[in-house]
């Protein structure tokens, strides 16, 4: 894991996490609000900086997908102020980890960044629970979609959290 001098941000931050999928409004809030709740239940919650981004721009400025707020909120966690964002060239220079929710966005993180910034990205489900998996988009389908993604996201924010050097709760709901 490199971390490039995150241990001497201004904030005091040791290091900084970026989530990414294609519209950021489904999974990449998602993994953002999840790792957020993970890391203050498990002690490390003003330890590291998390963002999310979209590898396209069509919800820039949108709140996330509603039934991604919503399944959030079933698990007591808040995601509704967020806001779309396209990743930005300077987001390779300013987070430790990059995580691509899919393949797909993995490849597209890898054609964008300079080549000396490859090391900082990865296949989110890959890094967390050693599957070279996609973490599957739920726009298309129902509520029971983000549900699972939300239960898949959770163990891999957990075990990136224990990576980290966290020890998280198990989650009540």
């Amino acid at each position: 894991m490199e971390e490039s001098g995150a241990a001497d941000s201004a904030d005091g931050t040791q290091l900084s996490v970026l989530f990414v999928c294609m519209g950021n409004i489904c999974r990449s809030p998602l993994a953002e609000g999840i790792f957020r709740a993970v890391l203050s239940e498990a002690g490390l919650g003003g330890r590291v900086a998390i963002d999310s981004a979209g590898t396209g721009s069509w919800h820039q400025g949108d709140a996330p997908d509603p039934r991604s707020v919503e399944t959030a909120a079933r698990h007591g966690i808040d995601i509704s102020a967020q806001r779309a964002r396209q990743l930005a060239p300077e987001d390779f220079d300013r987070f430790d980890l990059i995580f691509a929710m899919d393949r797909s966005n993995e490849a597209t993180l890898k054609a964008r960044s300079p080549s000396s910034r490859h090391g900082r990205i990865f296949l989110f489900l890959d890094y967390t629970l050693d599957r070279r998996a996609d973490v599957p988009d739920p726009y298309y389908g129902g509520a029971d979609g983000f549900e699972d993604v939300f239960q898949l996201l959770r163990e891999g924010c957990a075990a990136l959290a224990s990576r980290l050097g966290g020890e998280p709760r198990q989650p009540s709901g």
